[in-house]
């Protein structure tokens, strides 16, 4: 049997916190070191489905992407918000809380790798590596960057990354010619409208990710950069919770993965039509 201490040791070497970014709010949340981990539910959102879902599962740890408390709270009042109230509740039922966010992202294998390993990519290195010495050809940063085995059009690419990737209501879409052929894919999970620039740099010809926003994009395709390919947040993160849950089932034996759709976007309708 595994105490939570060492299950957060184990994360912390797999994912140290001193490579998470400085605004970031990542390791163990709540959980004494000493209680016993026999069930871990890996999510990407800590939301009141993902706790609810933890708890009927009777599990005793969740390891999450995103943070529950990334900004400064006064209260923890669990009537006032209910991030207060899942706070209570994971402490009243004895369930830690762990999370892994920016330092997943530059990890190796991380976000990305999971992502791109979805695609298909091969021989993939980082998009924007770290540079210190830390780091240095340990294949660390944010974003990969690779080819496909075989070269795909553009709208045969959207195809595969809508098979490919986890259902959401707002599914996939593209910026770009249907029939541009594309060899090197660059990936981001999670919003990567910042690194646009760096896909164009490492000679993408397509450039997947989510939260790509209209500015951004357009300004992007004027200058004759990557197609884009541009899916939910969540359905970009969600492929990373299968690593991490490979690296934990080497600890507990019982580990699972949460395949509840957490996108805010619920509802889908075309414009224009009747």
């Amino acid at each position: 049997m595994r105490t939570l201490s060492e299950i957060t040791a184990a994360l912390d070497d797999l994912y140290p916190r001193r490579w998470a970014e400085d605004w970031d709010r990542v390791g163990l949340v709540c959980g004494r070191g000493g209680n016993s981990v026999r069930r871990i539910l890996c999510v990407v959102d800590v939301v009141p489905a993902t706790v609810i879902e933890a708890i009927e599962n009777d599990c005793d740890l969740i390891v999450a992407h995103h943070p529950l408390l990334l900004r400064g709270v006064s209260s923890l009042d669990p009537a006032a918000d209910y991030k207060g109230d899942l706070v209570h509740t994971l402490i009243e039922s004895g369930m830690g809380l762990y999370v892994a966010h920016t330092n997943a992202d530059v990890a190796n294998p991380g976000v990305s790798d999971a992502l791109a390993d979805r695609l298909g990519l091969v021989d993939l290195r980082p998009l924007r590596p770290l540079t210190d010495a830390e780091h240095h050809g340990s294949g660390r940063g944010i974003g990969r960057i690779g080819r496909l085995p075989a070269p795909l059009t553009l709208g045969a690419l959207l195809e595969r990354a809508a098979k490919a990737l986890p259902s959401t209501v707002s599914g996939v879409r593209a910026a770009g010619d249907p029939d541009r052929q594309v060899s090197t894919v660059a990936v981001c999970g999670g919003a990567g409208d910042s690194y646009l620039a760096d896909a164009l740099a490492a000679g993408a010809n397509a450039y997947l990710t989510a939260d790509l926003r209209h500015h951004p994009a357009s300004e992007h395709l004027a200058r004759s950069g990557p197609a884009l390919i541009d899916a939910a947040h969540w359905a970009t993160e969600r492929p990373w919770l299968d690593i991490v849950a490979e690296q934990l089932s080497r600890l507990v034996d019982d580990v699972l993965v949460s395949d509840l759709d957490t996108d805010p976007w619920t509802i889908h309708q075309k414009t224009g039509v009747n």
